[in-house]
Parts: structure tokens; C-alpha cells; sequence
């Protein structure tokens, strides 16, 4: 195992092909449409295939998707290191490259493999914020500067701690953007993971206020998964009357408890799950065909309603997860 290499390779939008990367020892890229890519000789055949291939894209994606892209085929060897980052359970995966590249259209939806033995994981919340900062970028692939790598492969062993052209300054600027934007939902899931049950309850609450809502909060003790209700009136007599559960906790939730909840729920009432630990599969499938109306909302979720609805939060909600709003220079067209 060479540690001196550390590879980020994302499991697709919102790590959703996290568990294929990890039940099927692999890691995989997209850009389906360029088919097998193991007779491509350089970056710049690459660039050309790209062009063709993705003829909406721009020079700066150009440039971005060929280097990631590359880096992929060619950088990587045997032997490598490479992680991947599971959102839902905040954990980076390490592992061992065991294989050279190859094109395969049915192991997973992204067509380009490497087969990996993976190691061990790593929790993001053990992570110093430097290094949290560092590996946050929103690139499929790049690699782990050297102080992130050492901290990294410190707390897995159980530890306490070719030149790829430049894209303009314009699309330069819009990837940092987008860089800045993926880094500060996870810094600020961040804090909204930290705080404790009442206060997680409170801003779950406090996001219904600011969507309009008026709010009853359970009092401490048995509450019959009902902890919040929300309602126009505030009393739960106008329509509509939303039951939610908040569950602020490490694992998923099963269909079970979903299960449980809905049958805690009147046909009038709509119901909101909050699980900060997410879903199952199962658990999303017994939401689906609920016959009550029924929304699941895991910590990216929040994270998006809080972001969306900040200005609109009364000040003791803002308190619990204080943010500041931050001007980006665009192009007027």
C-alpha cells in the first residue's frame, strides 16, 4: 500500500453510489458517454473526446473533467490509496487500489472502474478543521495534500490526530464558488449536528415559523411521536396540521419507526420525519406509499431549509446556528 498517494474519488451527487462503491469494491467515474477510455494516449485526445461527446459544456468544464478524468486513467496505480466520503454517515471510506482501469457497463452506473479493497473509515467529526477545509472540494478526483493524508491515515490506524491547464479567471472564479458553496452546507450541517436534542427540536420549529407555520413544541417525557405540531392556527385546527417527529441521532431510520409514526398519524394530518441520521431504503419505500402524506427530511435536507428560509428565522433560531450571509461578484449578461 503506497501512502504516499491518497486519491478523493466522490460517489456521484450526494454520495448515492456510496454503498455500490463499498459492497462492490470499487470506485467509478461517469462520463458515460465517452465510452473505454484505455487506448487514449493523452490530455489532449482526452479534450477532444469531451468536446465531442459533450458539446453544452464549457471551456473551464473542458478543462476540469479532462484533468479529473485523466488523472483517473493514467495517475492512479496500483497500490494507490483512495477514499470516498459517505454524506449520510459523515464518514470518509479508505481503501487500496487493486486493479487498472477499465470500462464496464454493468457493474455500476458510472461506467469507469477501478476495483479497491477497502480499509477502514475515518469520521469526518474527528477531522481538524484544516483538514476538513482541505479535502471539501466539490471535485469528482483530486489528491490529498500531504498534512491532510498524514492526519487521515493517523486516525485510521486508531490515532489522534502531466500539468493540467488553467481555465479562465471568470471560470476559475465560478468553480471556487461552487467549491465555497459545498463547503459551507457541510460546515454548517456541521453545527446544526452539534447541538442537542431541545435545540435541534427548537430549530426544527423555528425553520416551520419562518415557512409561516405557528408551532406547539411536546413538553419533555412521552410524547407519542409527536413533538412538534405546526398548524396556521397554531392550535392545530385549521388545516393544514403537520405531526413531526424529530429523531437527532447517528443511525438511520428503518422502516419501522416510519411505520410507527404514520400510525400515530389522522387521515387530515401531514406528517414531517426529521431524521439528522437519514433513511433507509426501506424506510423511504414505507414513506412512498404511505396514505398519509408524509416527508422525510435527513440533515442535507435541513441544511437546504435552513439556508432557504434563513432571513425569515426570529432571532432565538438564528441563535442556534448563526450564520452570516456572504457576497459573491457575478457577471451581469
Amino acid at each position: 500500500m503506497n501512502k504516499n498517494k491518497l486519491w478523493m474519488v466522490r460517489a456521484g451527487e450526494g454520495a448515492y453510489l456510496a454503498d455500490d462503491f463499498l459492497t462492490k469494491n470499487i470506485v467509478s467515474i461517469g462520463w458515460n458517454r465517452l465510452g473505454d477510455l484505455s487506448k487514449v494516449n493523452n490530455l489532449n485526445e482526452l479534450k477532444e473526446l469531451i468536446r465531442e461527446n459533450y458539446p453544452d459544456y464549457k471551456k473551464g468544464q473542458i478543462i476540469s473533467s479532462a484533468g479529473q478524468i485523466y488523472r483517473f486513467l493514467s495517475e492512479f496505480k496500483k497500490g494507490d490509496c483512495v477514499m470516498t466520503y459517505n454524506h449520510s454517515e459523515r464518514t470518509y471510506f479508505i481503501g487500496e487500489i487493486e486493479s487498472d482501469y477499465k470500462f464496464d457497463e454493468k457493474i455500476s452506473e458510472y461506467f469507469h472502474i477501478r476495483k479497491v479493497k477497502w480499509i477502514g473509515k475515518v469520521n469526518r467529526d474527528d477531522l481538524s478543521t484544516s483538514t476538513k477545509n482541505t479535502i471539501g472540494a466539490i471535485l469528482t478526483i483530486f489528491e490529498i495534500p500531504k498534512q491532510a493524508r498524514e492526519e487521515l491515515f493517523s486516525l485510521l490506524a486508531g490515532k489522534p490526530s502531466k500539468m493540467i491547464e488553467e481555465a479562465s479567471e471568470e471560470e476559475a472564479l465560478e468553480e471556487v464558488r461552487d467549491d465555497f458553496i459545498a463547503k459551507s452546507h457541510e460546515f454548517t450541517k456541521d453545527k446544526v449536528l452539534s447541538l442537542d436534542w431541545e435545540e435541534m427540536q427548537e430549530l426544527v420549529a423555528g425553520i416551520l415559523r419562518a415557512m409561516g407555520y405557528k408551532t406547539r413544541i411536546s413538553g419533555k417525557g412521552a410524547d407519542r411521536g409527536k413533538d412538534i405540531i405546526a398548524s396556521p392556527d397554531g392550535l392545530g385546527l385549521e388545516s393544514p396540521k403537520i405531526v413531526v417527529e424529530v429523531k437527532h441521532r447517528q443511525g438511520s431510520m428503518g422502516s419501522q419507526e416510519v411505520r410507527s409514526f404514520l400510525g400515530g398519524l389522522r387521515a387530515s394530518d401531514r406528517g414531517l420525519y426529521i431524521s439528522t441520521g437519514g433513511f433507509s431504503k426501506d424506510a423511504k419505500y414505507e414513506a412512498e406509499r404511505a396514505n398519509v402524506p408524509i416527508t422525510l427530511v435527513d440533515s442535507d435536507i435541513l441544511v437546504e431549509l435552513i439556508i432557504q428560509y434563513y432571513d425569515s428565522f426570529d432571532n432565538d433560531t438564528k441563535t442556534l446556528v448563526p450564520l452570516k450571509k456572504i457576497y459573491w461578484p457575478v457577471k451581469i449578461k
